[in-house]
């Protein structure tokens, strides 16, 4: 992987980035849509990439469960097995610690308000007073699959080889995401347990990486041996009868992932900045900034972090992708954004528009015979209306749900091509304010 820094925005930390991994390259910044289960819900690959998608992420603790991680590993990695020949990426299971465990069934996200005491989540995961789906251990994590009620336990080195079978381009450390919410001594303790889990994915990272280029190495041996039998040309005896054996095809990638490593730390600055610090020290190839944050301060602790984080290195800002909260990342330096909401809000009958979300099923769009957008040129735009979309909620029809995710994943994912485009054009802060202005 290779990321280079084509121009920086003026009196902050943005940046213009072009990002290469082995299966192809990503304009940064750049919107990350979501396939939890290897799949983009409701589009197919095409119609993703035809939204403008450069890159899809894939959640490690789904595929774990349902096919499993060896199935994808046979199938030649997430992108063969989905049929998605551009950038992937997998997160590491971690986020599932936190709406597994401690977030069970307390509707907390990633954006929530730190002023609502009910959201409070208890310091320790008593299974007697509340349905947890989640333990957390000082060497991982017990989970109990919602699939079958089956117990499973990850541990750094787990993720790291579940990810390695799933053959991501990009992979990420296992971590522990907390709330905005818990006291500070909880916040303390978790960060101290995803500095170790950081250490360890990296270990197992790079012993994985060493296993696999010798292999691949022996693997070129052998045919390269096998190859002069062919040809008659003289080669060295094999010392042992099993040399003969013909080589076995490995079903491993034959490509290097790049490992980034998760900033935590809460609203703390201080422990957002120790974070910072810590993981920027280790050889990861990139970060992600993780956690679940309150809105009104999400800004100052990105900025936080990447003040920190060293330059030369991609960032990602995990699970966040609301247009104004693309404005704010960027600003601040990051290069990665990834949220199921495009889709998710989607299939719900919640669609983009630059004046803001509007929900299809209102009445007042039952005879609307215009586009979602006069001016979008996406699919669903292009050849449906909103009387139409609206037909097809209130009906319950699977294309519903297929259609207005095409219009929101084209409208974030071009939104973020835009912001790019503006730092290029150095009209950043001006196409920030007239945006807003007419969205929020």
């Amino acid at each position: 992987m290779n990321f280079k820094i084509e121009k920086k925005l003026k009196n902050s930390l943005g940046r213009v980035g072009v990002l290469t991994t082995s299966h192809g390259i990503i304009q940064t910044p750049a919107f990350v849509a979501v396939g939890t289960k290897a799949t983009i819900k409701s589009l197919n690959p095409e119609q993703v990439k035809d939204a403008g998608t450069q890159v899809v992420l894939g959640n490690t603790y789904h595929l774990y469960l349902q096919p499993g991680d060896e199935i994808v590993r046979g199938a030649g990695g997430i992108g063969k097995f989905m049929n998605w020949s551009g950038p992937t990426m997998t997160d590491s299971g971690g986020f599932q610690v936190f709406s597994l465990g401690a977030a069970y069934g307390k509707q907390i996200s990633k954006i929530t308000k730190i002023t609502d005491p009910s959201l409070l989540i208890p310091e320790r995961f008593d299974d007697s007073d509340a349905p947890r789906l989640a333990k957390i251990g000082q060497d991982g994590v017990s989970f109990k699959s919602h699939l079958d009620g089956s117990i499973h336990y990850i541990t750094p080195e787990k993720s790291i080889q579940i990810q390695h079978n799933l053959g991501a381009d990009i992979i990420f450390a296992f971590d522990e995401c907390t709330s905005p919410t818990e006291d500070l001594k909880y916040q303390e303790e978790a960060l101290e347990r995803t500095h170790r889990w950081a250490e360890r994915s990296l270990d197992e990272h790079k012993k994985l990486e060493e296993l696999k280029n010798m292999e691949e190495v022996k693997n070129k041996a052998d045919s390269s041996f096998f190859g002069s039998l062919s040809t008659g040309a003289p080669v060295a005896l094999p010392l042992s009868p099993s040399a003969c054996e013909t080589p076995k095809k490995e079903k491993s990638a034959d490509f290097s992932q790049a490992l980034f490593g998760i900033v935590q730390g809460g609203r703390d600055e201080a422990l957002r900045k120790k974070s910072a610090k810590f993981i920027s020290s280790l050889d990861f190839d990139g970060f992600g900034i993780g956690g679940s944050f309150a809105k009104e301060d999400m800004s100052t602790a990105v900025k936080w972090v990447n003040e920190i984080l060293p330059e030369e290195k991609p960032r990602h800002l995990l699970g966040i992708g609301e247009p104004e909260d693309l404005f704010m990342g960027i600003e601040n330096g990051v290069d990665l954004f990834d949220c199921v909401a495009p889709t998710r809000l989607g299939r719900n009958g919640t669609l983009y528009t630059k004046n803001g979300k509007i929900i299809i099923m209102n009445r007042q769009f039952r005879e609307d015979y215009s586009p979602i957008e006069r001016d979008c040129a996406c699919y669903s735009c292009q050849n449906y209306t909103k009387a139409y979309i609206a037909h097809l909620f209130h009906g319950k029809e699977m294309l519903a749900g297929t259609l207005a995710s095409i219009h929101n994943l084209y409208f974030i994912v071009n939104l973020v091509k835009k912001i790019r485009q503006s730092i290029l054009d150095d009209n950043f802060f001006e196409f920030k304010e007239e945006f807003l202005k007419e969205y929020l």
